[in-house]
């Protein structure tokens, strides 16, 4: 009796396989079926009956918070609803209390959103130290002695190298160092333990790996820190007492509904809750083998074809992104023509990008790969 595969159970949850062979969930993923429907039926409801269900919007909306909560080993109030990446680590990075001569540890290579507001505050008077990616553990904790906020992507935008969160959480915990992770190109495909790995805050947006729409993500803050993280921005949400119209009382909310500023993307909360409850069944733990086996093949046939990759794979660091170019040939008429088959990918400051997810075949990995020039 022949056991059916993860990819081949889940492909119908997928349409876009009908049309195309996707490998670029590092940068806008197809919804998922479930995630398209929720959002259908809220466009359907608001149509025809406008805000009459709206105890259903606020359901979905406690929703999101607590598949979240399933996906990061959290606590539902511990999760507030963001338009995308870029706010959650901005309230961060703007709602802590710096003060002169604290110290920030940060990484090159990172997409801008992870570097920019960092940036920004060393405009301001607060130091930075810069690490590769890839630093050795033993660099990173010369580096996190006597800093304050240590910041780092779970999983490198255009190397795909993914870091080890857990010892460099407990290299944070000993040092009292504010632990940060840009969380959205691994959340959905590899397991993300909060708890585990010391993180303080992590974000993410729902519309790479997690299948759901763009415009619509989390932040996670730990319970104990949220009164160290003052809300950037303040509208009549981000009070206790929000649900009282009539009230002036600005008190904040007790979880981390307080980084809530006003009314909530609510079909991209039906997405993205849809989108988080399918890969929590699914399963993280049976997810991310499939990732990584899928990519392995990406790299291997690559390198068969005369191809650089831009980082090493291994077990431990290796995940859902390879990027590879080749001596005189252009990345851009690469991702051209392969679009032209019918096959997605991106190119990325001189790289072709190759992200596939859990529900790619290995037949259509070899595809990509004899279309490779």
């Amino acid at each position: 009796m022949r056991f059916e595969s993860l990819w081949e159970r889940h492909r119908p949850d997928f349409p876009v396989t009908k049309n195309l062979i996707y490998l670029n969930h590092a940068a806008v993923s197809p919804v998922c079926r479930a995630a398209a429907g929720a959002m259908r039926w809220l466009a359907t409801d608001a149509e025809e009956f406008g805000s009459f269900h709206y105890d259903k919007w606020l359901a979905c909306y406690d929703g999101v918070r607590r598949e979240a909560a399933r996906l990061l080993n959290a606590d539902p109030g511990e999760i507030a609803i963001v338009k995308n990446t870029s706010e959650g680590i901005a309230t961060v990075a703007l709602g802590l209390d710096w003060r002169s001569g604290d110290r920030i540890v940060a990484f090159h290579d990172e997409f801008p959103a992870n570097q920019y507001p960092w940036i920004k505050l060393a405009e301001k008077g607060m130091a930075i130290t810069w690490l590769r990616p890839d630093a050795p553990l033993e660099e990173i904790d010369r580096a996190a002695k006597g800093a304050r906020l240590l910041a780092i992507s779970y999983v490198q935008f255009l190397s795909g190298y993914r870091c080890d969160l857990t010892a460099i959480g407990e290299i944070c915990a000993r040092h009292g160092v504010f632990f940060f992770v840009d969380a959205i190109q691994g959340l959905g495909a590899f397991p993300f333990d909060v708890r585990q790995s010391k993180i303080h805050a992590a974000a993410a947006d729902g519309h790479k790996w997690l299948t759901g729409p763009e415009g619509c993500g989390i932040l996670y803050i730990q319970k104990d820190v949220q009164d160290s993280v003052e809300p950037v921005e303040f509208g009549w949400t981000n009070a206790a007492s929000h649900a009282d119209y009539g009230s002036r009382d600005m008190t904040l909310r007790s979880d981390a509904g307080r980084y809530e500023p006003g009314t909530l993307n609510t079909i991209g909360c039906f997405g993205l809750e849809a989108a988080m409850r399918f890969l929590n069944g699914a399963g993280i733990d049976n997810i991310a083998p499939v990732v990584q086996s899928l990519s392995d093949q990406v790299a291997e046939g690559a390198l068969a074809k005369g191809y650089e990759l831009l980082a090493p794979r291994t077990p431990e660091t290796g995940a859902g992104i390879v990027s590879m170019r080749k001596e005189g040939v252009d990345c851009r008429m690469i991702w051209r023509d392969l679009k032209a088959k019918g096959i997605i990918t991106a190119p990325r400051a001189g790289w072709l990008r190759v992200s596939p997810h859990f529900y790619i075949s290995p037949a259509e990995i070899a595809a990509f790969l004899d279309a490779l020039p």
